[in-house]
């Protein structure tokens, strides 16, 4: 596996887990009990806590990948034969 499939691959797998994990723990203002006012969405999360997520996507990501490498690389699932530009 190249560089630029690795990187592809880790782009879609960091995508997909972190679509995984947006969604938990989350709070929303309706749940809370938090009166928005005029235009406030009540289902908008009180604290989504993105950092904390980007954090916890980027490691799982780079462990799904890692497993991900190594079953291309001791050939346990080979890729298809993909023509090489150079």
């Amino acid at each position: 596996m190249g560089l630029s499939l690795s990187i592809a691959v880790y782009l879609t797998v960091w995508w997909t887990v972190f679509l995984t994990i947006l969604p938990i723990g989350v709070v929303s203002h309706a749940e809370a009990g938090i009166d928005r006012g005029d235009g406030g969405d009540p289902a908008a999360p009180v604290d989504p806590k993105l950092k904390r997520k980007v954090f916890t996507t980027t490691w799982v990501s780079a462990l799904v990948v890692a497993v991900i490498w190594l079953v291309v690389r001791f050939h346990w699932v080979s890729l298809p034969t993909l023509p090489v530009v150079r």
